[in-house]
């Protein structure tokens, strides 16, 4: 097959030459040439399929399924809609999540890495993901408030986060101060309401997580829209509406921050195979708004950047796949580790986003998918 080609060429020059060659010269004879004419050049896949006429027509199978075939074909790429989830519209109904094992300060890191006398704020604080990368805070020297719609529950976990880092640092003077706030946070008045709050408790904000969020499984076509809507007013107008409050605050002090926006490898890839399209666009909003806002507020030294986690094992997942069994085996069938990930995978990830460790470091998305986005 090589020597065909390389003599197609040799022909498509010898051809191109003779075109441009000026009239007054004579072209060597045919007999001559060290090319072959192309008609007479017979590539060897065209030999095979003249010896075996069966061989053209043996690999067909692999590009003619229909779009609508009810096999196996494509089946592992598809969205499924007989997956669907609702998230529930009281707080209160969502599991509890408990603190994990913080380890303290008794082991050595870089200096860098301290979030010594910063305050933190962290939305959806209070359970999952936003629990653990409160704990990743107060465990790292920062006082950290926590906002959430479910206030009973931000307080109970406030209360444990400090009970947790007492009992981690026996005979430890400076204790973190870790506070509970309510915010709807797709609201502009409650999310000022509460920045205002915390600033008075604190005195300062200098570094923010959005974790705020949730994600419902529809087909889209049966997607109620008003649940569309409460989807990306948390995910996407609570982003924006949380991180723009804490850049005038940073502005107004003209002190240095940095801010992670929690987005997803959702915004990135299609998850299969439940349907998730308004979560995924979400998401993507997220992961591209955190890239605009690092340019927009690098002037100012304020750091923005991203954390894209992939499927993780929280309160809230387990419940799922308790509805939904068979999604555990297809998820981690396509994770190239093998194995969900755990909240407490986040904790180094937003730290070092958070601290002077990643001073140089804006606009970036830190996926945490175990390899999925790779494959």
């Amino acid at each position: 097959m090589f020597r065909g080609n390389m003599l197609l060429r040799q022909a498509t020059r010898a051809s191109v030459t003779a075109a441009v060659r000026p009239a007054t010269f004579t072209a060597a004879p045919v007999a001559n040439s060290t090319s072959r004419a192309f008609s007479k050049i017979t590539p060897k896949f065209d030999k095979l399929s003249a010896e075996d006429p069966k061989d053209d027509d043996r690999h067909d199978k692999f590009t003619t399924s229909s779009a609508h075939e009810t096999g196996h074909e494509g089946s592992a790429s598809r969205t499924d809609d007989s997956i669907r989830y609702e998230h529930p519209d009281d707080e209160s109904e969502l599991p509890s999540s408990k603190p994990v094992q913080g380890r303290g300060r008794n082991l050595r890191t870089l200096a860098s890495f301290s979030l010594e006398s910063k305050v933190g704020v962290v939305t959806g604080g209070a359970r999952g993901l936003g629990l653990v990368m409160s704990q990743a805070m107060v465990v790292s020297g920062a006082d950290v408030a926590i906002v959430d719609m479910n206030k009973d529950e931000g307080e109970k976990q406030a209360a444990a986060l400090v009970a947790e880092f007492k009992r981690e640092n026996p005979g430890a003077r400076d204790i973190p101060r870790v506070t509970a706030h309510y915010a709807d946070v797709s609201k502009p008045e409650s999310v000022t309401a509460a920045l205002n709050e915390i600033i008075a408790q604190h005195g300062k904000i200098d570094n923010l997580v959005t974790s705020a969020g949730f994600t419902e499984n529809f087909p889209a076509v049966d997607y109620p829209h008003d649940r569309m809507q409460k989807l990306w007013g948390v995910n996407v107008d609570g982003t924006w509406l949380f991180a723009v409050g804490v850049a005038k605050h940073l502005m107004e002090r003209k002190a240095n921050g940095s801010i992670v926006m929690i987005g997803s490898m959702s915004g990135a890839i299609v998850n299969v195979p439940q349907p998730q399209a308004p979560y995924n666009a979400a998401k993507a909003a997220v992961r591209h708004m955190a890239a605009s806002l690092a340019v927009e507020w690098a002037h100012a030294g304020i750091r923005v950047n991203c954390i894209s986690p992939g499927y993780m094992l929280t309160a809230l997942t387990k419940k799922i796949l308790d509805d939904n069994p068979e999604l555990a085996e297809k998820w981690i069938s396509l994770i190239p580790q093998g194995k969900m990930g755990r909240p407490e995978d986040l904790m180094g990830a937003v730290t070092f986003l958070l601290s002077d460790a990643s001073g140089y470091m804006t606009g970036a998305e830190l996926r945490v998918d175990g390899g999925y986005t790779v494959t």
